[in-house]
């Protein structure tokens, strides 16, 4: 310990050092470890000194953390539940950004619905923490009570990764060939053509009740549990279409058990080869498709987001990956944070109106 008498004018230690003039790099180890003894040493820098002191255990943690190269720990992606499409793509990911970061890049995998988002929230915006979701994220608040966050103001986005498109599925013995011919049909017909879906709100769900508002037609949902059982109901012809990934009926249109009409993409997709899409087969301006993207806290460091939306956009871009991609339904995307920030906001615009329109409320 350092004891000091400044009021008589001068300072007294115990130890062994008399000499006025110390470096201070001496000094500052004997003073803290409390075996300084230098006498007569002037006030002004026995009191310069232990300013300096006081001051060296916050200098040591600001070191610690600000001055070495980002990153230098574990990065980890949080999505949802294991063997899911967010799964995968983050797996993807974290695999290909893990070199070009020089460091380990986990997954953290959650349950569905909101846990994996909570998590990302309470989380320190550092560049070690991140989100893989999908469209989920900033549409649940449009069709739940109580959301325990704000997708636009909680979160930073850093890209878009990757998005997957819907096909319109007809069954063989509905007589359309074509988007045309199916509004026609729906609208001399009103409330006799029935779609079958998954859960509310899924993307089967939404893309059918953009189909029916933009259409003006009424055709009526048949809920399943699951993209399975809504296939099946298909195929047996409870139903007469339906919206669903490409994925799992593709063969079956090979087959002539389906007929696929369009894809509900703005442009073609390569998930969907010869297939026209919504928009131009008959109804301009839809589009109706699941994205992914990678977040950050809120507050994140701008410079963090650039560096991570380098070497995302950079992985996805490849051509093993897109091609990895594509053989689990999805696109390959890649954008700038600030292109993917615009994408949800418009997006949550031009849903609020359907949801609010077709009263679709999730539990």
């Amino acid at each position: 310990m350092v004891m000091m008498d400044i009021g008589r004018g001068k300072s007294h230690y115990r130890g062994k050092c008399q000499n006025d003039e110390i470096p201070i790099q001496s000094v500052i180890p004997a003073i803290r470890h409390g075996d300084f003894d230098g006498e007569d040493m002037k006030p002004a820098f026995v009191v310069a000194i232990a300013g300096f002191c006081l001051m060296l255990p916050f200098a040591h943690r600001a070191c610690g953390q600000g001055a070495q190269t980002y990153p230098y720990k574990t990065i980890r992606i949080v999505t949802s539940e294991p063997g899911s499409s967010s799964d995968f793509l983050a797996r993807l990911i974290a695999q290909g950004i893990a070199t070009g970061l020089g460091r380990q890049v986990i997954v953290d995998n959650r349950g569905g619905g909101m846990m994996a988002a909570d998590i990302l929230l309470r989380a320190i915006p550092d560049g070690y923490s991140l989100l893989l979701s999908g469209t989920s994220l900033w549409l649940s608040p449009l069709m739940k009570e109580h959301v325990p966050y704000d997708p636009v103001k909680d979160y930073a986005p850093i890209t878009l990764a990757a998005s997957a498109p819907n096909v319109l599925a007809v069954h063989p013995g509905v007589p359309v060939q074509s988007v045309l011919d199916l509004v026609v049909l729906a609208r001399s017909r009103p409330g006799e053509l029935n779609y079958s879906s998954g859960s509310v709100g899924s993307p089967s769900h939404l893309a059918a009740e953009l189909f029916k508002s933009m259409a003006g037609v009424n055709i009526v949902r048949i809920p399943y549990k699951g993209t399975g059982p809504a296939v099946n109901a298909l195929l047996g012809g409870q139903v007469q279409l339906m919206f669903v990934s490409p994925t799992p009926v593709a063969p079956l249109a090979k087959t002539g058990k389906l007929r696929l009409v369009a894809v509900t993409t703005p442009r073609p997709s390569a998930l969907a080869p010869g297939l026209p899409t919504v928009s131009e087969a008959g109804l301009p301006g839809y589009q109706s498709m699941s994205m992914f993207g990678i977040f950050a806290p809120a507050k994140t460091p701008a410079a963090l987001i650039a560096r991570l939306n380098r070497e995302i956009v950079q992985v996805v871009g490849r051509a093993d990956e897109r091609e990895r991609m594509l053989n689990t339904g999805m696109e390959s995307a890649g954008s700038t944070a600030q292109e993917f920030a615009v994408t949800i906001q418009s997006d949550m615009a031009r849903w609020a109106k359907v949801i609010k329109a077709a009263g679709i409320r999730m539990e």
